[in-house]
C-alpha cells in the first residue's frame, strides 16, 4: 500500500543543487514513487501540495526547516530511501573533494587563499546580507546571487561597498564577467575592447555572446542587480560601473543594459555617460529618446542593435568633446535664451535641447505645457521663434528687420541669470542684405556689459547661408566672430555645445553626491581572478573549470538559523 514518510531537520543547510539532486536520487531509489525536498518556505508548500505530497509534518514546517518527503509503494520503501538520505548527501558533497578541507570561516578562507578579492554568495536570501557584509568587512568585492535579500540591506551594502571602493554586484544578479573569467550564469566570452554594465541578467548575456558572435570581445561585463536603476537603490553599482570603465585605457566602447529603469535615474546616468570621454551605447528598455544619438551617448532599442552598434565604435576615431569650460561664468548663471528668426531652426534646436535641458520654454514649445504665458517675458531656458504672427503683425519678418531682436537681446544679455544666447542669422535673397552690422555691435555690448558686471555671456550664432548668397557669408561671419560670438554653420552643432555647456553648469550647480564613491581599483580588478565561493558548490566547480583559484566555504547558518541565538553571538563576538 503506497505510504508517505516525511522528516523534518531544522537549521539544517544545504544549497539548492544539492537539494535538487538529492530529490532526483531519493525518487530513484526501490519502490519509491515520489519524492521532494524543499525549504519549508509557504511557496515550496504549495508546490508539495501540487504534488500531493504536502502530509500534515510538513503543513508545520518553517522556513529555515528542510523538508523531506518521500512516497514508496510501500511503507518499507519510503523508509529505506529516507535512511539513505545522508549516504547520498555525503556521496554527492565527496565527488567535489574532500569536505575536511573546506573552511567554516571566511576568514579562514581569505587566509586559504590571500589573492581572492572576490566573494561569491548564494547563500539563503535571509543570510546574504550578513555574509556580503563579511566579504566587505575583508575588503573583498561580491558578486551576490542570492534573491529575497530586502532592499533595505541592498542600500546599505552598496553604500558601504562604494565608500571602500568595492563592488556589491547584486543582489539577484545572475551573471558578469570580470577579466575574462564568467561568474554565475556566464558564457565563455572572448576578451577585446567593449565593456558592459547591466541591470539585466539574461540582457547582458545576449548582448556579450552577439557580440562574440561578431568577432569581438569583453574587456568586463559587469552585473547590478535587476532593483540597481530603482529610485530607491539609485543606480550605485552602475555609476561604479561606469566610472571604472570610462577609466579603463582598455576599454574602448562601454555599453548599459537595463530592464525599464526609473525614468529619474536612468537620465541621470546618461548625464554621467557623456562624460566618459568614449562612446557609450545605451539599451535601456522603454527608455524614450527624441535623438538616436547625443554626442557620445547611441541609443539603442534591442539588444542585437546594442551589441552592432557596439562592435561598429570599436574602431572610430572621432574625438569626443571633453567637458566644457564653465568657470568663467558667474555663480547664479544658469539659463538659455534663444532669439530665432527661422521657425523650423528654432522647432529642431527644441529638439536637439530637450535632451539637453530639463525644460525649455517657448512661444511655440514642443509641449504645450511649457508655453510662455507672455512671449515678451523669457522663464528659466526660454527659446523664442520671433517669426510667429505674434510678432509679425504690423511689422516685417525678423529675417528682414532686426528691431525687435535687437531690443530682446539687450533685456536678456542684461539678465544676471542668463549663461547663453543662441540666434540664428539667416541668409539669402530676401533676406536683411547685412543682418551681422547690425547684430554684432549689440552682441560686443552684451558681452562688454556682462564682464563688466563681473559675470560672462556666451553668444552662439548659426549662420545659415552659402558662400554665393548676396550678403557674403565670409564676412557676415567675420563680423560675428570679431562681436565675440562663437559662430556654428550647423544648427545641430550649435545646439549640442549650448546643451553641454548648459548641462555642466547645470551639474556644477548640482548638491554634492550624497554617497561618498570611492574609485574602484582597476589594477585589482585586471588581476587574475580568484574567489571564495559561500553557497552553490556550481559556481566553486565553475571558476576551477576556467582556470580560477577558488576557496569553497563550508557554510551554514549560526547557531542554526536561530536569529536570536545568533544575535547574541555576534555580540559576544564584537565585545571579544
Amino acid at each position: 500500500m503506497p505510504t508517505t514518510k516525511v522528516e523534518i531537520r531544522s537549521g539544517a543547510y544545504y544549497d539548492s543543487v544539492i537539494l535538487m539532486q538529492l530529490q532526483r536520487s531519493l525518487a530513484e531509489q526501490p519502490g519509491v514513487i515520489d519524492a521532494g525536498v524543499v525549504m519549508g518556505t509557504e511557496a515550496n508548500k504549495d508546490v508539495l501540495s501540487q504534488s500531493g505530497l504536502l502530509e500534515p509534518e510538513a503543513e508545520g514546517a518553517n522556513p529555515d526547516d528542510l523538508v523531506i518527503v518521500v512516497k514508496g509503494d510501500a511503507e518499507a520503501s519510503a523508509q529505506a530511501a529516507l535512511d539513505k538520505v545522508d549516504e547520498l548527501v555525503s556521496s554527492r558533497r565527496s565527488s567535489g573533494g574532500d569536505e575536511d578541507y573546506r573552511p567554516h570561516s571566511m576568514e579562514t578562507a581569505a587566509k586559504m587563499l590571500p589573492d581572492a578579492h572576490w566573494v561569491l554568495v548564494s547563500a539563503p536570501g535571509r543570510y546574504a546580507a550578513g555574509v556580503s557584509r563579511q566579504a566587505l568587512g575583508l575588503d573583498r568585492h561580491v558578486f551576490l546571487y542570492s534573491d529575497n535579500v530586502s532592499l533595505e540591506d541592498e542600500i546599505s551594502l552598496k553604500k558601504e561597498a562604494a565608500t571602500k571602493g568595492l563592488l556589491v554586484m547584486g543582489p539577484d544578479c545572475g551573471t558578469a564577467i570580470v577579466n575574462g573569467i564568467g561568474l554565475g550564469f556566464a558564457n565563455k566570452v572572448r576578451k577585446g575592447p567593449i565593456g558592459l554594465v547591466a541591470a539585466s541578467g539574461t540582457g547582458l548575456q545576449q548582448v556579450s555572446v552577439r557580440i562574440h558572435q561578431m568577432g569581438g570581445g569583453l574587456t568586463h561585463a559587469l552585473g547590478t542587480g535587476g532593483r540597481d536603476l530603482s529610485e530607491a537603490v539609485n543606480a550605485i553599482t552602475a555609476r561604479q560601473g561606469l566610472d571604472l570603465l570610462s577609466r579603463d585605457p582598455e576599454t574602448k566602447v562601454i555599453v548599459l543594459i537595463s530592464k525599464p529603469p526609473a525614468p529619474k535615474v536612468a537620465g541621470e546616468l546618461v548625464k554621467a555617460a557623456r562624460s566618459a570621454g568614449k562612446p557609450v551605447v545605451v539599451n535601456f528598455i522603454g527608455y524614450a529618446t527624441a535623438s538616436r544619438r547625443v554626442d557620445n551617448i547611441f541609443f539603442a532599442t534591442t539588444f542585437d542593435e546594442a551589441a552592432e552598434l557596439a562592435m561598429e565604435l570599436v574602431d572610430v576615431a572621432e574625438e569626443f568633446a571633453a567637458e566644457p569650460d564653465i568657470s568663467k561664468f558667474a555663480r547664479g548663471q544658469r539659463y538659455l535664451r534663444g532669439l530665432f528668426s527661422g521657425g523650423t531652426l528654432q522647432y529642431e534646436a527644441l529638439l536637439i535641447l530637450e535632451s539637453y535641458l530639463p525644460v525649455v520654454y517657448s512661444n511655440a514649445p514642443l509641449d504645450k505645457k511649457y508655453r510662455l504665458e507672455d512671449s515678451l517675458v523669457s522663464v528659466e531656458h526660454t527659446v523664442i521663434d520671433l517669426g510667429e504672427d505674434e510678432f509679425t503683425v504690423g511689422r516685417l519678418h525678423p529675417m528682414m528687420d532686426n528691431d525687435l531682436r535687437l531690443r530682446r537681446f539687450e533685456k536678456e544679455a542684461a539678465d544676471p541669470e542668463v549663461a547663453v544666447i543662441l540666434l540664428d542669422v539667416v541668409l539669402g535673397y530676401g533676406a536683411h542684405l547685412d543682418p551681422a552690422s547690425e547684430l554684432a555691435p549689440a552682441i560686443a555690448e552684451g558681452i562688454k556689459g556682462a564682464k563688466d558686471a563681473g559675470r560672462h555671456l556666451e553668444v552662439v550664432a548659426v549662420v545659415s547661408g552659402t558662400d554665393e548668397d548676396p550678403q557674403g557669408m565670409a564676412a557676415q561671419i567675420e563680423l560675428l566672430v570679431e562681436a565675440g560670438a562663437k559662430v556654428e554653420t550647423s544648427n545641430d552643432a550649435a545646439a549640442r555645445y549650448v546643451g553641454r555647456l548648459l548641462q555642466a553648469i547645470e551639474r556644477s550647480a548640482e548638491p554634492a553626491e550624497k554617497i561618498e564613491m570611492a574609485q574602484v581599483d582597476l589594477e585589482r580588478l585586471k588581476k587574475p581572478l580568484a574567489g571564495i565561493n559561500v553557497g552553490l558548490e556550481s559556481f566553486t566547480e565553475s571558476l576551477s573549470d576556467q582556470g580560477s583559484q577558488v576557496v569553497h566555504m563550508n557554510w551554514k547558518p549560526v547557531a542554526g538559523g536561530n536569529a536570536k541565538l545568533a544575535g547574541i553571538i555576534e555580540r559576544m563576538k564584537s565585545k571579544a
